[in-house]
């Protein structure tokens, strides 16, 4: 399985914002757009956390040199 880099969830969450814009877009497809929206939104917040995680570590490890 491909692992998106944060970068690509950004970009995926603009198209996808972009897509909503649409007035020509119905009510399931805004729906379903939304819902994978918040999915992608939610996976870069998680990948935001786990790098804060891993300052925090690294920090931690060059004090005690």
């Amino acid at each position: 399985m491909k692992t998106d880099t944060f970068e690509q969830k950004l970009e995926e969450s603009k198209k996808i914002l972009n897509q909503l814009m649409n007035p020509d877009i119905t009510l399931e497809e805004s729906l379903k757009l939304y819902e994978h929206g918040l999915n992608e939104i939610k996976i870069a917040q998680k990948m935001i956390e786990e790098a804060k995680v891993k300052i925090k570590t690294i920090e931690r490890n060059s004090s005690k040199l």
